[in-house]
């Protein structure tokens, strides 16, 4: 389960996915130019965390989504107080 936001820090997208590093590179090189990712240029991860079983990270993501902006950043500062985009750090799971 995974948070990427835009520059500005204003649009979120929360996503769940098996593969964190392929998704956020998908996300990064815009593969599906039609996507909400690629449209509001939301290419920065900067929350993930992992689960045993999709039906865990699915569970976890619908969670995540009925946040107020608010309690989403606060999860975001908890986890990345700079915000600073953690794809590098995922590079060598």
């Amino acid at each position: 389960m995974y948070i990427f936001v835009n520059v500005h820090h204003t649009v979120f997208y929360v996503g769940v996915t098996a593969d964190l590093y392929s998704r956020a590179t998908d996300h990064k090189e815009k593969i599906n130019p039609k996507s909400f990712t690629a449209r509001y240029n939301v290419s920065k991860l900067v929350y993930y965390e992992a689960f045993y079983s999709i039906e865990e990270a699915i569970a976890r993501e619908k969670q995540i989504k009925k946040y107020s902006r608010s309690k989403k950043v606060a999860l975001i500062v908890s986890f990345n107080p700079d915000w600073k985009d953690l794809y590098e750090e995922i590079k060598f799971w």
